[in-house]
C-alpha cells in the first residue's frame, strides 16, 4: 500500500484514490497491509516516522517514558540513544514474547481454569474437574523478531546519519 503524505499532514491512499486518516492507516496495518509512506512533494520515505507516530499516539506510548528520562536521552546524543533504544526495545520484546509463550504453555495447569470448568458443570471422574485444555493460540510468525531487529538497525543508521 502506497500512501502519499502532504505538507498539510494529509494522507492519500494511492490504491483507493482517496484521503485517509491516521486511524484508517492504523487499521489497514492491523489488517495485515504492508505500508510505504512517501512525501508527496519530494518522494522521501516517511514510513518509519509515520509508523512511530502511530505507535506513540495510538497506544499511549507517550506516557511510558517520563520527561526526565527523555531529557537525559536527548542529552546523550544520537549514537548512545540509538544503541540504548535498540538494545532496550529488542530485549524487552524478546522478554515479552517469552513470557507470553510460557503463560500459554502453562494455561492447562491453571487451577482457576479448572475451577471455572467445574463450576460450569464440566465435571470429570469422581466430581473433579477435568483439566481445561485451552486451544493452542497461533504462534507469532518467527520473523517478527527479525523484522523488529531490522527496523532497529535502520533506526540506528538513520540516527547515525543525522549526527554526521
Amino acid at each position: 500500500m502506497l500512501v502519499k503524505k502532504y505538507g498539510n499532514r494529509r494522507l492519500y491512499d494511492t490504491e483507493s484514490s482517496r484521503y485517509i486518516t491516521l486511524e484508517d492507516l492504523t487499521q489497514r496495518i492491523r489488517d495485515g497491509a504492508e505500508v510505504k509512506v512517501v512525501d508527496a512533494k519530494s518522494g522521501a520515505d516517511l514510513t518509519q516516522p509515520t509508523l512511530t507516530q502511530i505507535i506513540i499516539e495510538g497506544r499511549g506510548a507517550d506516557t511510558l517514558l517520563p520527561a526526565p528520562l527523555l531529557h537525559q536521552l536527548i542529552r546523550l546524543g544520537d549514537d548512545v540513544l540509538a544503541d540504548f533504544l535498540g538494545r532496550y526495545v529488542q530485549g524487552a520484546l524478546e522478554l515479552y514474547l517469552q513470557a507470553k509463550k510460557t503463560s500459554q504453555t502453562l494455561m492447562p495447569f491453571n487451577p482457576f481454569a479448572q475451577l471455572a470448568s467445574f463450576m460450569a458443570g464440566g465435571q470429570g471422574y469422581g466430581g473433579w474437574p477435568q483439566p481445561a485444555l485451552a486451544p493452542a493460540p497461533p504462534a507469532p510468525p518467527p520473523s517478527d523478531v527479525d523484522v523488529l531487529r531490522r527496523e532497529l538497525d535502520e533506526l540506528k543508521r538513520s540516527l547515525g546519519k543525522r549526527r554526521k
